[in-house]
């Protein structure tokens, strides 16, 4: 195997070309977004402000529940309602991360200890997964826990984690195909899903906190490629794209977890609205920017879109409106719009954070968040995760869980609560 720095020396060799300059360095990874929004001037509802405590410490009591259901030294993903039963996890999975990740969010908002506590335990648990080169996901798995761990205590060994986590993310970045890769499969294939912007956010740090612009020149040729290959001239994104390994070229585009390879595939088009938001936060690149709001016009003004503004599972499903939900893609767009709409013009603004209200009102239902002590612990329900492979299928996801309660927490933010 070849050594680190052999690695490093060649990624560099390759990025000649690509942007070197750094953003400066903030002290929390939604500071921006929260500092942008209020100078819009949105005024938040009165009514949900005042439910999100609540809401908060029920989902601190359910997030008990899962703990004591959860077996030792795994992860959950969701839960089988006919089995009474969770489905879990190794930490090498992608979803890893969000638990430990949800924990931190709720003790931030609740000072419960005990949530602390365990979230220090799955930590723990995750921890050598910084070392883990077989999977695109260490942004999720571990940005999404030991990021907010280093933002609410920062500690050295915090930070090297997270330092060796992009340099493993970074080994999976080819300058021939100028991508990050995604699954590993035959050597004739190069796979790449839309999901992988949200990855990107870890590298930027990386390159704050070392000053190594390898991290970031790699996410930036990342999503400019990511925008040529992967969107529609609707602006809506496919799911998988099938580089040639040799020289960068597109073999195939599909949709794996969607309807159809044509269709919209809801969360996909949440991933790639919140990665490309994400970008604009750390480049403040206009291309960035103007693709967040293509995407973000595409979904809410789809005439698929439901009034209560959560997203049938793929917006070309052939039973809508008897289609199910996906509670998960609801959480994502509005943690993601919450954050677009202190970056756009004022007009387009109100629309965007008013559509994230409405989609935290909706998943704040009795319809959507589960009474405490069901659900396995779970706070959403009617997640979906893959129709196609039968697979979570209107149930609870761990990832659901997280960005709802990270919509909640900077809502709450920009209210000055």
């Amino acid at each position: 195997m070849k050594s680190k720095s052999v690695i490093f020396s060649g990624l560099i060799s390759g990025l000649l070309l690509f942007q070197a300059a750094c953003t400066t360095k903030t002290n929390s990874t939604s500071s921006t977004a929260i500092t942008a929004t209020k100078s819009q001037g949105f005024k938040p509802e009165a009514d949900l402000v005042k439910n999100i405590p609540g809401y908060m410490q029920e989902a601190a009591q359910q997030y008990k529940v899962m703990k004591q259901n959860l077996p030792a030294g795994r992860f959950p993903k969701t839960y089988d309602p006919a089995t009474n039963a969770l489905k879990t996890s190794g930490s090498e999975w992608w979803c890893s991360g969000f638990y430990p990740g949800t924990l931190l969010y709720l003790y931030e908002n609740t000072k419960d200890p005990e949530l602390l506590t365990e979230a220090k335990r799955m930590l723990g648990l995750l921890e050598k997964d910084q070392y883990n080169k077989s999977t695109h996901d260490l942004g999720f798995m571990m940005f999404c826990s030991f990021g907010h761990a280093n933002r609410l205590n920062p500690k050295p060994e915090y930070k090297q984690i997270l330092i060796n986590s992009a340099k493993s993310l970074s080994t999976r970045f080819d300058p021939k195909v100028g991508v990050i890769k995604s699954w590993d499969s035959k050597p004739s294939d190069y796979l790449v899903i839309i999901d992988n912007m949200m990855n990107l956010e870890l590298l930027f740090w990386a390159t704050r906190e070392t000053g190594d612009q390898t991290f970031r020149n790699i996410a930036i040729t990342h999503a400019d490629n990511t925008i040529k290959h992967h969107f529609r001239p609707d602006y809506s994104s496919y799911h998988v794209i099938n580089y040639n390994p040799t020289d960068g070229t597109v073999q195939k585009k599909r949709t794996a977890q969607g309807y159809a390879d044509e269709s919209a595939w809801a969360r996909g088009q949440a991933w790639g609205l919140y990665g490309y938001t994400v970008m604009y936060r750390e480049t403040k690149e206009q291309k960035y920017l103007e693709q967040a709001q293509r995407i973000a016009d595409f979904v809410l003004n789809h005439p698929n879109m439901p009034a209560d503004k959560i997203p049938y599972w793929d917006f070309n499903a052939p039973d809508i409106p008897n289609a199910l939900r996906d509670a998960s893609a609801g959480s994502i767009l509005a943690s993601a719009l919450l954050e677009l709409s202190g970056y756009v013009d004022k007009t387009k603004g109100q629309k965007y954070f008013d559509d994230a209200e409405t989609m935290m009102r909706t998943l704040s239902t009795r319809e959507y968040r589960a009474e405490t002590g069901t659900n396995g612990g779970f706070l959403l329900k009617h997640g979906v995760g893959h129709i196609p492979e039968k697979s979570e299928i209107d149930v609870p996801l761990t990832y659901g869980d997280y960005y709802y309660i990270e919509a909640l927490h900077r809502y709450k933010q920009l209210a000055g609560k």
